[in-house]
């Protein structure tokens, strides 16, 4: 059969609109609105049978549409002011379809001798020519993969729901103070609730946090996530970051990169400067944050995932005196070599018992004779000053101890002496190949990281047949 003999079959279905007809043969001819094509179509035909020209009556007697056709610009208008107040560069329109107009699409083809895929669906021809007209509107992109809002027209309701997509903010900080961690640490006693049962089986504050329901006051994301919520018009905001260093450790140096997913964005836009000393002065000299700038939600993944090396500080207390040689040789001998770690017994409680290999790349260091009391006689001296930059995942506070023989070869063990890390500074978490902040993971190039090309996220456009 031809083209026109199957309009003829759609045609003879009974009142469809020039839209729907059209629809059905969405795959022909390019440039053309479905409406434009099933106009063509009904005047091609009867100019092919010498009939008379017989015009669609228009969307509101269409049975298949039940008028929806024709009400494109309503939604749209609707779509808009659901939107209204809500920043945004990229936007995706979809739509709840009621039942019965999803059966008379099925049936307009079943009843056409057509096969159930031809053209398009009125779903998404109802997608497409909203969503044309609120980008007309609002002087913004569609995005199919991951839009800044969905604009959800629900046909049933009569309404539009406008949901919001998370926005996210890069970059890094320092942790000033120690005893600090990075995230809320719930009380493992009370499981954050704040209490715990009393003698006469009510309830009363947990003994183990004080009722706070948390081990610490503060941490990383208590002194920025809020912030970064509130500058975007947020309901909330979750921190990720690239690993985490222990609780009684600073970060220090280039800081370490991390995340901040905010829930629900009305304002995406950020500046960069005036968030940064938001936050710094938000935290007071604990917490310090620099190179802010707007990421992709792929950021997430990427500070989680990417492999990363790790500088540190150390203050080394040794048991007994040790001789500047002897710390150099042990040095020496742990600089560029595979450690090999079993899990170590302060962590063995939430982690998997397994050895583990990293490597040392880097490793120096020089006794602190003067301190606590130490002389300069000769004899050595019982505290030291370590700095080491290894691969990521390395226990460094045990590459010092030797933890019970789990980490061989350890400074410990070579020296034959005991070794404790007494202070532990994180100096740089860096990416082992390439930087966090590369072009694919940032929106902008302004920050700590200056290799990371200049890169807008305008979304991307859908390849199709219809004007």
């Amino acid at each position: 059969m031809s083209i026109l003999d199957d309009a003829r079959a759609v045609i003879a279905n009974g009142p469809v609109c020039d839209a729907c007809l059209g629809r059905v043969f969405a795959d022909r001819s390019f440039g053309l609105t479905n409406d434009e094509r099933g106009h063509a179509l009904r005047v091609a035909s009867a100019l092919d049978a010498d009939d008379p020209f017989d015009p669609s009556e228009g969307p509101d007697t269409c049975w298949v549409c039940e008028g929806e056709c024709g009400r494109y610009d309503a939604w749209a208008e609707r779509a808009v002011d659901a939107l209204d107040g809500i920043e945004f560069a990229t936007y995706q329109v979809g739509t709840r379809v009621p039942p019965l107009i999803e059966e008379n699409d099925r049936l307009l083809r079943e009843d056409s001798g057509l096969p159930p895929d031809a053209g398009e669906s009125f779903k998404s021809a109802l997608n497409r020519e909203v969503g044309k007209r609120v980008g007309e509107h609002t002087g913004t992109e569609v995005d199919f993969e991951r839009p800044d809002v969905l604009a959800l027209v629900n046909l049933e309701r009569g309404d539009v729901d406008a949901q919001i997509n998370p926005a996210f903010v890069y970059g890094r900080y320092r942790k000033l103070d120690r005893d600090i961690p990075q995230t809320e640490w719930p009380c493992r006693e009370c499981g954050g609730g704040g209490t715990q049962l009393a003698a006469d089986g009510g309830t009363e504050p947990c003994d183990h946090c004080g009722g706070s329901g948390y081990l610490y006051d503060e941490s990383v994301e208590e002194l920025t996530a809020p912030v970064v919520a509130d500058a975007m018009e947020g309901v909330d905001a979750v921190f990720h970051g690239a690993g985490r260093e222990d609780v009684d450790a600073r970060m220090l140096g280039t800081g370490r990169p991390f995340a901040i997913e905010v829930k629900e964005p009305h304002h995406r836009e950020i500046d960069a400067a005036d968030l940064e000393a938001a936050i710094n002065d938000f935290a007071d000299g604990t917490v310090e944050v620099e190179g802010l700038r707007r990421a992709t939600h792929r950021m997430v993944e990427r500070v989680k995932e990417l492999d990363a090396h790790k500088t540190y500080s150390m203050a080394v207390e040794f048991a007994e005196p040790v001789t500047a040689s002897a710390l150099a040789d042990a040095l020496v001998a742990l600089d560029g070599a595979t450690i090999a770690q079993n899990t170590p017994e302060r962590v063995d409680h939430r982690r998997a018992s397994r050895t583990r290999e990293r490597t040392v790349y880097e490793i120096d260091g020089e006794l602190d004779p003067d301190r606590d009391g130490d002389t300069d006689d000769g004899d050595g001296a019982r505290h030291a000053t370590v700095e080491l930059r290894g691969e990521g995942g390395l226990y460094v506070k045990e590459l010092v101890s030797g933890d019970g023989d789990r980490t061989e070869p350890s400074l410990a063990g070579l020296l034959g002496i005991d070794a404790t890390v007494t202070a532990l500074d994180v100096l740089a978490v860096e990416g082992e190949d390439e930087p966090f902040a590369t072009a694919e993971y940032v929106i902008g190039a302004d920050g700590d990281e200056p290799d990371a090309d200049e890169h807008t996220d305008d979304g991307e456009s859908e390849s199709r047949r219809n004007g």
